[in-house]
């Protein structure tokens, strides 16, 4: 089994200093996995990315670096594929720092599941763990927050790569935030791929604690999302996408009604937010930001949906 790690990034130098240092400490067997290798590719980037990668070459004697203009996500993580040489691609992003036992866990869950099912039709999901411990992230206790339903998230997936191209790979149409993963994981599922849970495949996923400067991005991105959405659904115009995308009637009551109908948005919660940070409670005001973020991406769902019709 020969592991290809596909990793996207855009200004993330910082922190992908830490991803990438992870994954060259692993620790496996060599009858399970033969060998990895670390592609990254960049998106773009205006910070220093490209010559740190560069001047550390023989600290990181298993990353392969490719550069693209600012494309996105979709389109990087394509590239990532067409320069893969391994059998089995694993997919996380750039702020993802990871254990040394990561790739061992991912290959014994997937030779396991093959068995089980005598089946190779399969990918598995590892574990991601949300933390703004920059410092250490991987201290970071398992929370009830970081528990995922998606079916395909390419926060921390090994899959083959034979079921990525039978698939099409990701649309290169979704540029902005959002909905690129889990539009391929609705075709993955026509291929009746399983998903296996990996929790031992550990993953912690850095971002800046909460502060009020960051709301005008977070806002921006919610509208982003909303009309990559509409995207989403045109493509599959289903009600399972309707429901991960917010566009029902369902989710324009409940985002209108905790909001009171916008009245509760980033100014007038700004106080109490800016209070609870103070106080060392940045995720509670966060939590209590995301009533304001969903309403803005309802709003931009509906938004582009109109456009779009």
């Amino acid at each position: 089994m020969f592991f290809s790690v596909v990793i996207p990034t855009y200004n993330r130098l910082p922190i992908l200093r830490k991803c990438l240092l992870a994954l060259e400490n692993q620790q496996f067997d060599t009858d399970l996995v033969k060998n990895y290798e670390i592609i990254v590719v960049d998106d773009g980037s205006t910070d220093e990315t490209i010559s740190w990668i560069t001047t550390e070459k023989a600290s990181l004697p298993h990353v392969k670096l490719f550069t693209q203009n600012h494309k996105g996500a979709a389109t990087a993580r394509n590239l990532g594929i067409q320069k893969a040489i391994g059998d089995w691609i694993i997919f996380i992003d750039s702020d993802l720092v990871v254990t040394s036992s990561f790739l061992q866990a991912h290959g014994k869950a997937l030779v396991k599941a093959q068995k089980s099912i005598n089946s190779d039709r399969i990918f598995t999901y590892g574990a991601v763990i949300n933390t703004s411990n920059f410092d250490d992230p991987t201290s970071e206790p398992y929370k009830i927050t970081d528990f995922s339903a998606a079916y395909f998230a390419t926060g921390n997936v090994a899959i083959a790569k034979k079921w990525l191209i039978e698939a099409g790979l990701f649309d290169p149409m979704f540029k902005q935030y959002g909905w690129e993963d889990l539009e391929l994981g609705i075709r993955l599922k026509k291929l009746d791929l399983k998903l296996i849970k990996c929790p031992k495949a550990v993953g912690y996923h850095w971002h800046p604690a909460f502060n009020i400067e960051e709301i005008p991005r977070l806002i921006e991105q919610e509208i982003q999302r909303g009309k990559m959405g509409v995207l989403f659904y045109k493509k599959h115009p289903i009600y399972e996408v309707k429901m991960m995308i917010q566009m029902t009637w369902i989710h324009k009551l409940l985002w209108g009604i905790l909001s009171f109908g916008g009245t509760l948005n980033e100014k007038t919660l700004q106080p109490l937010l800016q209070w609870l940070i103070n106080q060392g409670k940045p995720q509670l005001a966060l939590e209590i930001a995301r009533i304001f973020l969903n309403w803005y991406n309802v709003k931009g769902v509906y938004a582009a949906y109109q456009e779009m019709k």
